[in-house]
């Protein structure tokens, strides 16, 4: 322990604190008190019971209903109770169920396109075919027609593509075997 630092020292007090400052031009806060009020006794650990409620007007033993300025009650038949039922009806979401016609959705041609003839286009024409699949059972005619649409023609293409890619593979081994030979 420091000899220099007595327990019996008050702390600084705000002629000590108050001409530093912090680098954003800030002071510095008052250094940490175990008190918040020296001299005053620290609060015990509960409060004293509360009432519950509205607090009493002065004077009256029980609410007493205010009257409405010029007279007009703001609704008919009289002032409403405390904790009078408001209805309030629930949210009504419609839904549409699967289409009774549904719209083909090329999944098992997407599947082969992708697998044995040309694996982007494949993978494109699938994903529309899952989004054909989705929109029929949403009940979604118009988008279930446009993305089988565009899952036909892709695979279409890709059937295409790789029929040709095939054609020039199998004349090129023959080109090639015919000059070997």
């Amino acid at each position: 322990m420091d000899p220099s630092k007595s327990v019996a020292t008050a702390p600084p007090g705000p002629e000590t604190w108050s001409n530093e400052k912090y680098p954003g031009g800030q002071s510095v806060p008052p250094p940490y008190q175990d008190s918040l009020y020296p001299g005053h006794p620290q609060p015990g650990p509960g409060y004293p019971p509360q009432g519950y409620g509205y607090p009493l007007q002065y004077g009256a033993g029980a609410y007493v209903q205010q009257p409405y300025p010029g007279g007009v009650q703001p609704y008919p038949g009289g002032p409403q109770p405390y904790g009078a039922a408001v209805t309030v009806q629930p949210t009504v979401y419609e839904t549409q169920g699967p289409l009774a016609n549904p719209v083909s959705d090329y999944l098992c041609y997407s599947i082969f396109t992708m697998l044995f003839c040309c694996l982007p286009l494949g993978i494109a024409a699938l994903v529309y075919s899952i989004s054909a699949r989705d929109a029929n059972h949403t009940g979604n005619q118009a988008t279930a027609e446009r993305s089988s649409r565009t899952a036909r023609i892709l695979n279409h293409v890709a059937l295409g593509f790789g029929l040709v890619i095939i054609i020039l593979c199998i004349t090129l081994i023959a080109i090639n075997i015919s000059i070997l030979s």
